[in-house]
């Protein structure tokens, strides 16, 4: 254990030289830093959003939901670069006041329908189309359970590990520590539950496995924080097995390269506004 400690002052300030990789987009207030309206393209369905985790969730869902022949699910991608400070944008703001990605705008309503956090834009998409989510309620509730699961679950695995593992300017054992035992513990509730089936709610895939494949799919068969050997994912046999089989479905493939603006230049597609800009 390091002997290094930090004594809080009794009232706390903002220093923004010490939040480590994402120090110059992170601030203590809400609200626009600039003006500009945001762009719209030529579908009902408009999306603003960046290729992280939370990203690609609805990325995957609107492929899926368009594989399966539902035409109304076209839409236009709209890359915010959230290293350039773009989710503080006066018309960002005006679609999610708390000024993080994605948020959708259906202009298929008067008046258009703004929809924010990824869990809630999920639910929109799928209960807007009929697909995706079960309607019996049982499995239903199942489902719902496992999304807000997630979503709870994800400031563990991305804020918490992920910062301290990955991104924060310096290792500190007991913050790395204390993240890698929860982030660990989730990955075995994942294997238990997908040991006795083969998707989160039984034979159905639903909205619950995209949600938690973006986040922890991604983790044991990717590249997500570098993390895998550290963390032993090879061991959650059931959790790699239902990660690897999504993670072939072509609309999930399709659906992770939205607004990827990293990695191999073949994969990018920084912005999408129709099928064969995927193609």
């Amino acid at each position: 254990m390091s002997d290094t400690s930090y004594t809080p002052p009794k009232v706390w300030t903002w220093d923004n030289a010490s939040g480590g990789k994402f120090a110059s987009v992170n601030r203590p207030i809400a609200g626009a830093t600039h003006e500009k309206d945001l762009p719209v393209g030529k579908h009902p369905l408009q999306l603003y959003s960046l290729a992280t985790p939370n990203g690609v969730k609805v990325t995957i869902l609107l492929e899926e939901l368009l594989a399966l022949g539902i035409e109304q699910a076209e839409y236009d991608a709209f890359l915010i670069d959230i290293m350039e400070g773009n989710q503080f944008s006066s018309g960002f703001v005006a679609v999610n006041p708390n000024s993080k990605i994605p948020a959708l705008l259906d202009m298929s309503t008067t008046p258009p329908i703004r929809v924010f956090e990824s869990g809630s834009i999920m639910v929109y998409l799928a209960e807007k189309f009929g697909a995706l989510i079960p309607t019996d309620t049982t499995t239903r509730t199942e489902c719902m359970s496992w999304l807000f699961w997630q979503m709870g679950s994800a400031p563990f695995l991305g804020g918490g590990f992920g910062h301290f593992y990955a991104y924060a300017p310096e290792k500190y054992e007991y913050p790395i520590n204390r993240y890698a035992m929860e982030v660990k513990r989730q990955l075995d509730v994942l294997d238990q539950q997908l040991a006795s089936g083969r998707y989160l709610c039984g034979d159905e895939y639903t909205i619950a496995d995209i949600a938690v494949f973006a986040w922890y799919g991604v983790l044991v068969t990717g590249t997500l924080y570098e993390a895998q050997e550290f963390l032993q994912v090879s061991s959650y046999k059931h959790l790699v097995r239902w990660a690897t089989e999504i993670g072939e479905r072509p609309a999930v493939k399709r659906g992770r390269r939205v607004n990827l603006t990293w990695g191999p230049e073949e994969e990018q597609v920084p912005e999408r506004h129709s099928a064969k800009d995927l193609d």
